[in-house]
């Protein structure tokens, strides 16, 4: 009985995610994420969704991404209850907490010192999106990616455009606190992570959930 309870987990098919594929999913796109956000802060870049937000925070105030980060999500997750169902909204704790965390530790254990703005940009940019096949196992990594994914469900816009728009926005704000040149290679990380994951994380591209 034990044995076929710990197959089960395992087992998955074309169409739909073991518990495994999920939790590794989740893992492997947390760990990539925070990679990627390394990058950007090493620059001293900016980036968009909520990511973006709680850089904004973390400048202004002084408080850790990790933490920034963890809170300016929490008033989304209502969203994604009503919209997305709980297994959605769990999935994306998930993410968002691992994301949180690791944010904490990860300086600790990989040194990231000069990185040239243009190289952050896209580097960091490009594993952030790689990051959001989060979006394959049905979670995601905050707010504008929750609204996104909505949108891209009822509407049938690609998520990754969808956040480009929000992005700008965010980044709009940013004057008021960096300067034009690292908000124009912040941009281009927004512009390289959007392009990512609108080319890469098409739904009627990937059918398993």
């Amino acid at each position: 009985m034990a044995a076929n309870a710990f197959t089960g987990l395992l087992n998955s098919s074309a169409d739909r995610h073991s518990l495994f594929d999920d939790a590794q999913g989740i893992v492997a796109g947390s760990m990539l994420a925070v990679l990627g956000v390394s990058l950007l802060s090493g620059a001293g870049l900016l980036a968009g969704g909520t990511a973006g937000l709680a850089f904004l925070a973390h400048y202004a105030t002084g408080f850790s991404f990790g933490l920034c980060f963890f809170a300016v999500n929490l008033p989304f997750y209502y969203l994604a209850f009503r919209r997305m169902g709980p297994a959605f909204t769990i999935k994306t704790f998930a993410a968002i907490a691992l994301t949180s965390v690791l944010s904490e530790f990860v300086p600790g254990f990989i040194g990231i010192g000069h990185v040239n703005p243009i190289a952050g940009a896209l580097f960091g940019g490009l594993v952030i999106g790689a990051g959001l096949a989060l979006f394959r196992h049905r979670a995601s990594l905050g707010g504008i990616g929750i609204l996104a994914l909505y949108i891209q469900d009822r509407l049938g816009w690609r998520a990754g455009l969808v956040q480009l728009g929000f992005d700008c926005v965010i980044l709009a704000l940013s004057f008021l606190v960096a300067s034009p040149s690292i908000i124009a290679c912040s941009v281009l990380g927004a512009v390289v992570f959007n392009l990512t994951l609108a080319i890469n994380h098409r739904k009627d591209r990937y059918i398993a959930v």
